[in-house]
């Protein structure tokens, strides 16, 4: 039989144990308080916000968001106005907060696509959250570009500000120089962003067109009659294929006559055929001089026969006495 003194010992035993049991419950449960309530000072906000404003991010999401080097206050802040706005849960634009996460760690700007999805979708334009994230990762601004869509903007040919000059000069076919301004206005084409040409390509392009245009026109004045007709000729061209842009219009702002090229060019024509033909005639000249030197000296090249033929003549009258001929000829002659 158990004496009361080995029960009253095996009872104090069971309560020590059952009080270490309560002090590691009591630990524990603090410490998971503990870790409860820092997790909630540092996502508490952030979670209640995205609860209320049926964002659906989880508090794991954004336990994860940190370990991963993730902004998650500026990522539940993109799915919130993405919500706001109507296109959270649309299914084509697919705007979760995975693929929010995995724009940003591309390095991305996440904001400046969910606004420019926003604008897209108040100004009913198709563009998914893959074409915009797309569009931002390959350096281009998709905001802007949005915005363009929605308000064309104009863009001046020549730029002076790239190419330091202020017009185009083109060339009449009667040599007349003209000296125009244009102002291209353009639309973005989101669907050849990615890979599109930019605004340095339209500009040379309807820059190319104006002096095509102009070129190929009779006289200076019926550019100037008519200025349109260049415009519409440009735009038939379809200068926008393969570009970031769509042109809207090209309108000549202003046409300013300059020099007369072709009497220049003529003016200088007949100068060289003045200077050819006197250089040919100071040649003709020359000839003339030399045939005429020539001519003395045959001249004098006779004379000297001559004068050597006089010399012979005493020669053979002398020769003529020394042999009789000239006395017996004169005998004969006399009888």
């Amino acid at each position: 039989m158990m004496t009361l003194s080995s029960m009253s010992l095996l009872a104090q035993g069971e309560l020590l144990s059952e009080g270490v049991i309560a002090l590691i419950m009591i630990a524990v449960i603090g410490f998971l308080g503990v870790i409860a309530a820092v997790i909630f000072f540092n996502y508490g906000k952030i979670w209640v916000q995205a609860y209320v404003s049926n964002a659906n991010v989880s508090m794991l999401s954004l336990i994860g968001m940190s370990f991963r080097q993730v902004d998650a206050r500026m990522i539940v802040e993109a799915k919130i106005m993405a919500m706001q706005a109507g296109i959270g849960l649309d299914p084509t634009t697919g705007i979760t907060t995975q693929r929010l996460e995995a724009h940003f760690l591309a390095g991305g700007n996440v904001p400046r696509v969910i606004h420019a999805l926003i604008a897209a979708h108040r100004a009913d334009i198709d563009l998914d959250f893959d074409q915009a994230a797309a569009i931002d990762l390959a350096g281009r601004d998709v905001l802007d570009a949005v915005r363009t869509s929605v308000y064309p903007k104009v863009i001046d040919c020549p730029d002076p500000n790239k190419s330091g000059k202020s017009t185009l000069s083109a060339i009449a076919k009667n040599g007349v120089e003209l000296r125009v301004r244009a102002r291209v206005t353009v639309r973005t084409n989101l669907g050849q962003l990615i890979g599109g040409a930019t605004e340095d390509t339209i500009i040379a392009r309807v820059g190319e067109g104006i002096i095509t245009s102009i070129g190929s026109s009779a006289t200076h004045l019926e550019v100037m009659e008519s200025p349109e007709k260049i415009s519409k000729a440009v735009l038939a061209r379809g200068l926008d294929a393969h570009t970031a842009f769509e042109i809207v219009s090209i309108d000549i702002a202003d046409i300013d006559v300059g020099e007369n090229i072709g009497a220049r060019l003529q003016a200088d024509q007949a100068e060289a055929d003045t200077r050819v033909a006197r250089a040919q005639a100071e040649q003709r000249r020359a000839n003339a001089i030399a045939t005429e030197q020539e001519m003395v000296a045959r001249v004098a090249d006779n004379r000297a026969h001559v004068i050597q033929a006089e010399a012979e003549v005493p020669r053979a009258m002398a020769h003529a006495f020394r042999s009789g001929n000239l006395h017996g000829n004169g005998s004969s002659g006399a009888a």
